[in-house]
């Protein structure tokens, strides 16, 4: 086991315990998360809800464990990019400016997948022991993170339009 492999089980540990976290709120209060999405200007905002939540559970899990550590990772970028998309672009760099914070955040979680699906899940993960993780990196990853993009481009496509100035709430 070398230093990198114990970096990069901290990078996924990490974003494992971020988009959990997340996965864990939106999943404990549906009816509310469906609301704010709702409010965000997603149509089917019930759908949308439990997507988001049960995605984001199994990207943690994925990436906890180190299990097609690009596909989680790209899959954690493309809620990243939605994150982005659909709010935080508007407030500009900085997570302090409110209603909505600023991008800073998401782009720096988006980063963090983009290292993983370049560099592997090293050798403390599922993929490693399953003799797939130099398959799943480098640029396999970067295709497969780009294709987590092109599914983000799509969900917001079919289910969001910007709110009319002053519909949104926060």
């Amino acid at each position: 086991m070398e230093q990198l492999d114990i970096a990069l089980l901290i990078g996924r540990i990490w974003a494992a315990v971020v988009i959990t976290a997340h996965g864990i709120n939106h999943a404990r209060t549906l009816d509310g998360t469906a609301q704010w999405f709702e409010s965000k200007g997603f149509r089917q905002p019930r759908l949308n809800a439990r997507l988001s939540a049960y995605m984001e559970l199994a990207v943690g899990a994925g990436l906890a464990v180190g299990l097609l550590t690009s596909v989680a990772a790209a899959a954690l970028a493309a809620t990243m990019f939605v994150a982005f998309w659909t709010i935080h672009r508007f407030a500009g760099f900085f997570v302090f400016h409110r209603p909505d914070e600023g991008y800073e955040y998401v782009t720096t979680v988006a980063v963090l997948a983009l290292l993983l699906v370049i560099l592997g899940p090293g050798s403390i993960s599922l993929d490693d022991s399953l003799g797939i993780a130099d398959d799943l990196d480098g640029w396999v990853g970067v295709g497969i993170y780009a294709a987590g993009l092109l599914g983000a481009v799509g969900q917001l496509a079919a289910f969001w339009r910007k709110p009319a100035s002053g519909e949104a709430s926060s």
